[in-house]
């Protein structure tokens, strides 16, 4: 027992070096994407990002705080970033109970090759005393930051890409881990599903996330056991 222990920490230790490293290596390479206005098109139809105005999604997110309830809606709005006109999505996290734990407007957009592009968030997070956080709020083409990646318009198992760069303030990662999966969740089953790994540059943890073709994300799944699924859609 005492040499598989010695050898468990050794490789978790490795792991953590490796793993470190990785992380720093990120966070330190240049970042900057080209970004031209006449490579993005008005309409979001990615099949495994769809962002239709009029669209709801409800997810309920069971975690160790109780059920929340998250809902995203495609609004009619529209916002330019960096020359780019953007789809603004409203997104609403409400804790056990029912008050706003966190609201968040964000920006993305779809280029000519049906990569969905996000380009910023206005976030505001609800704390004891009516206190309130945008921390993680953060807009393209200001300051530091640049538009990342939420779903590549042709998938493939292995690609990794930044999905937000709000140096200091957003910093996620994702990889494709798999094609044509299939989960369940209570709104119903899905196949040929993308499977991602998504985490933070900022954070310890990573979780896993399932989109559905024509709905979007349906599950998620994170490394503590926190899930948060699908349990109504709304379409136009």
């Amino acid at each position: 027992m005492r040499t598989t222990r010695v050898a468990l920490c050794g490789l978790v230790l490795v792991l953590a070096v490796v793993m470190s490293r990785s992380t720093a290596s990120a966070r330190s390479a240049p970042y900057k994407p080209h970004i031209d206005p006449v490579d993005f098109v008005t309409t979001i139809d990615n099949p495994y990002h769809p962002l239709i105005p009029g669209t709801t999604r409800k997810l309920l997110e069971r975690s160790r705080e109780g059920l929340k309830e998250n809902v995203i809606t495609v609004t009619h709005d529209t916002k330019v970033v960096m020359g780019v006109t953007c789809v603004v999505v409203h997104d609403v996290v409400r804790k056990p109970g029912g008050a706003i734990e966190e609201e968040t407007y964000e920006w993305f957009a779809q280029d000519k090759h049906g990569t969905v592009w996000y380009f910023g968030e206005d976030t505001k997070e609800y704390g004891p005393g009516n206190a309130v956080s945008a921390e993680g709020s953060w807009e393209a083409g200001v300051g530091k930051g640049q538009p990342g990646i939420v779903m590549p318009g042709v998938p493939r198992v292995g690609d990794r890409y930044r999905q937000e760069y709000g140096p200091g303030a957003a910093e996620d990662m994702a990889q494709i881990v798999a094609l044509g999966d299939s989960v369940t969740v209570p709104l119903g089953f899905y196949r040929d599903c993308v499977m991602t790994k998504e985490w933070s540059l900022l954070e310890a943890g990573t979780e896993r996330k399932w989109y559905a073709k024509g709905v979007g994300c349906v599950r998620e799944l994170s490394a503590e056991r926190e899930v948060s699924e699908l349990v109504s859609l709304t379409k136009p």
